[in-house]
């Protein structure tokens, strides 16, 4: 598979796929993973970063912020470093 990148929704939005998984990026940065196989992982220091990243994040997890911090503390998701 071509790596692919598509805006999500807005300008600085983008979700880039490739062989590996699907990335969330918000601006310049990484913020979600998910792979084909495995836990999706988020970034343990931008996955939170301001408003406008957790907007598109949720939309990008469809879900809400509640639910993304019930799955990182039941370790369904991963935080590391993305960048």
């Amino acid at each position: 598979m071509k790596t692919k990148i598509e805006q999500f929704h807005v300008k600085n939005q983008f979700v880039i796929k490739t062989d590996k998984g699907t990335y969330f990026q918000s601006y310049e940065s990484i913020i979600v993973f998910e792979p084909i196989e495995g836990k999706t992982q988020l970034d343990k220091h931008f996955w939170d970063y301001s408003g406008t990243t957790g907007k598109y994040r949720n939309l990008f997890l469809m879900e809400d912020k509640k639910e993304t911090e019930k799955k990182i503390a039941s370790g369904e998701y991963e935080l590391t470093n993305l960048n």
